[in-house]
């Protein structure tokens, strides 16, 4: 509704302007003033007109608001300061935006672009850890967020089933003798990473070995001409998979595909790829090929094939990102900072060298445990299996507490929700370029953090079963005037697109976190200040609580959070 809204006030401002003789950009927006007793939205347009006009922004303030003409859905137009800001008739809004409200409230309008995303693409060397659990949840969301701003998104996870780490546990398979099922660990990726470590320290510490035998396996795998040696690396890659999709569907994430490294060489991409480069003359040789990045200001040189003949990871990129930008507008891939160089380099490749377009990046900084939160044994990284064991732990040990007539049956599920939640939420939170402490407390807080959102939720699901109506039947009355509580109310639930909208346009989710405990901070303290049940405006009030519950619901399902109907 507020897309309505802005444009009924942008006309009335571009009309004002003209009638002072000026012009504004067609992109010009309205925003939210910071606190509601300046307005609804404010336009800072007399800062864009000083320069035009040769007067202060306060001045031309009120020459606009002595021009301008009030649409209808205004209360009044007022000049604060510089500002031109808009309240809105809440008497009539109100209804308007109540009866908008539905299931699918939030969903934009189609968008004619297509969005390959990629993220957490973790090497399948062993279950995922906490290093990867910010790509995981950012994409997931990010993705989430895109598609309900009404782009097409595909998610892709590239598994990287050539490197040297999975050639390692092919080695420690065929030449030591190791068995996947004879590890330490409960998951199939658990005992894959400690197959891992086992191989990989035995190749560090006995002299007997030769680290150099482990080239020959990846160079034989990615020949492809040992029918066995390929079963066994994409028996382990597989195996691997399964434990890692396991992990992530726990946290409420899936993806669209699964793109094998391995199939860009087998499909011929990569030779095709490097013959083009090499016929524009950009390859290098030495005792191996590469590309000489030093015209554009980068002094690494980007490596494409070793000096026995294989390619690299690198090199395959270039395909598998080739094969991106086919399958999409726009190709989008979360990183961590430490692949800034790695992106920089290939951007140069595909924008200077074969003039397609340069794939987007979002970098994300580390996430951390504080020292003892939780420990592990040796050679045993923390992995988001415990990560959230532990989530879930704890979120029961405070139900029990909170609700002590529960089973722990009943109690399971509720912690599971509400952990994963805790942890989804809190990485969510903060902008991907600031780094992130986990903090068990503040996570896992009732009071300040998801709970207290899900909570809320729970909250308007218990009060709307306990009357015997059907909401969806009941009207609102045309002479209802919302009083202060149920307008801030309405006001929150009417943002809800357009954060949407401009988060989706920042690539962003963490407005997103700070609109789920606006809303749910505006409906608690509506929820304590106004009876429901019983008052004489019931029907309007379990309208307002059922849009509420709707809208907290599909903001919480952006961040991959569950809405419990029952806490």
């Amino acid at each position: 509704m507020y897309f309505e809204i802005e444009k009924e006030a942008i006309a009335s401002i571009k009309k004002a302007v003209k009638s002072l003789d000026c012009e504004i950009d067609d992109d010009f927006r309205l925003e939210f003033p910071p606190n509601p007793d300046l307005g609804d939205l404010a336009s800072t347009i007399s800062f864009l007109l000083a320069k035009q006009l040769r007067k202060s922004p306060h001045l031309i303030a009120k020459e606009l608001i002595d021009v301008i003409e009030v649409p209808e859905i205004f209360e009044k137009v007022e000049a604060v300061g510089p500002y031109v800001n808009f309240f809105i008739d809440y008497s009539n809004f109100s209804k308007l935006l109540l009866n908008k409200i539905d299931e699918r409230y939030g969903q934009l309008p189609k968008v004619d672009e297509k969005i390959v995303l990629e993220h957490t693409s973790a090497n399948p060397n062993g279950p995922l850890h906490v290093g990867h659990v910010r790509n995981s949840i950012f994409g997931d969301s990010l993705a989430r967020l895109l598609k309900l701003s009404g782009r097409d998104v595909e998610t892709q996870y590239y598994v990287n089933d050539m490197g040297r780490q999975i050639a390692i546990i092919v080695f420690g398979i065929k030449e030591l003798g190791l068995k996947i099922e004879d590890q330490e660990g409960d998951k199939i990726d658990h005992k894959i990473g400690r197959l891992y470590y086992k191989a990989n320290r035995k190749l560090e510490e006995d002299d007997d070995l030769n680290p150099s035998d482990v080239d020959v396996l990846i160079k034989k795998y990615e020949s492809g001409e040992d029918p066995e040696l390929n079963r066994i690396f994409e028996e382990v890659v597989e195996s691997c998979l399964s434990g890692i999709k396991e992990t992530l569907q726990r946290i409420n994430i899936n993806h669209d595909s699964f793109q094998w490294e391995g199939q860009f060489i087998r499909n011929g991409d990569v030779d095709n790829l490097l013959k083009y480069i090499e016929d524009e003359g950009f390859i290098s040789k030495d005792e191996v090929e590469y590309i000489d990045l030093s015209f554009w200001n980068i002094e690494k040189e980007f490596i494409l094939r070793r000096s026995d003949g294989s390619s690299l990871y690198s090199t395959r990129d270039l395909a598998y990102h080739r094969f991106k930008n086919q399958r999409g507008d726009v190709v989008l891939d979360i990183l961590g900072s430490d692949h800034k160089l790695a992106a920089k380099q290939i951007g140069v490749i595909f924008e200077e060298i074969l003039q397609e377009k340069i794939p987007e990046v979002i970098f994300y900084e580390f996430i951390t445990l504080p020292e003892g939160s939780m420990s592990t044994r040796a050679g045993v990284f923390i992995s988001v299996d415990e990560i959230v064991d532990e989530a879930v732990k704890r979120a029961s040990e405070e139900i029990e507490k909170r609700n002590p007539e529960l089973t722990p049956e009943e109690i399971l599920p509720i912690a599971e929700q509400i952990g994963i939640g805790a942890i989804r939420f809190f990485i969510a939170k903060l902008s991907p370029e600031k780094h992130i402490t986990f903090k068990w407390e503040e996570a896992l807080s009732f009071e300040r953090g998801c709970a207290s959102i899900q909570y809320a939720h729970a909250r308007a699901c218990k009060l709307l079963k306990k009357v015997d109506k059907d909401i969806s039947s009941l009207d609102i009355p045309d002479n209802w005037t919302p009083n202060e509580n149920e307008k801030d109310l309405v006001r929150m639930l009417a943002k809800f697109p357009q954060v949407v909208e401009e988060s989706a346009d920042k690539q962003r989710v963490h407005n997103i976190t700070q609109y789920c405990q606006d809303l749910a901070n505006s409906f608690n303290k509506f929820y304590k200040a106004e009876q429901v049940i019983g008052s004489e405006n019931e029907d309007v009030r379990l309208i307002l609580v059922d849009k509420s519950r709707i809208t907290l619901r599909n903001a919480l399902d952006i961040l991959g959070v569950s809405a419990p109907e029952k806490m």
